[in-house]
């Protein structure tokens, strides 16, 4: 008796399914991962050493609604101005801020960018 092996036979591999697997993976990675630009905040804890030159530090007391330098209340926009002021006077290189209980992050971090603006200026957050 002879046994006839039909030859293996091959199929077309359709690849429109691997495409659109792949177009559905790209969609994923594309939608799912963020585009934003980072930056840095440069801080200095209360524990750091800063050099000193004998000068007078500037103290910034930031709160949720309120912002005083040296005791005086002062608009988020003027501080930059004054404290170079103050700089130019030679009265101080580093400003030392505190915050209340109730102040943001986002609060925090518009300070430091409105005070990065002055040259030469370190700042101290304290806890």
């Amino acid at each position: 008796m002879a046994v006839k092996l039909a030859g293996v036979r091959r199929g077309r591999l359709s690849m429109t399914s691997l495409i659109d697997v792949i177009f559905l993976l790209l969609l994923f990675f594309m939608l799912s991962s963020t585009f934003s630009k980072f930056g840095e905040v440069e801080l200095l804890g209360a524990g750091s050493r800063v050099p000193g030159d004998g000068s007078q530090p500037l103290f910034v007391s930031l709160g949720a609604d309120r912002l005083l330098l040296n005791g005086q209340p002062v608009d988020m926009e003027r501080i930059a101005g004054l404290v170079g002021t103050v700089l130019d006077a030679g009265s101080g290189h580093l400003v030392l801020i505190g915050l209340d209980a109730e102040t943001s992050s986002q609060r925090l971090v518009d300070l430091l960018v409105a005070l990065r603006a002055v040259q030469g200026l370190q700042t101290m957050v304290l806890g």
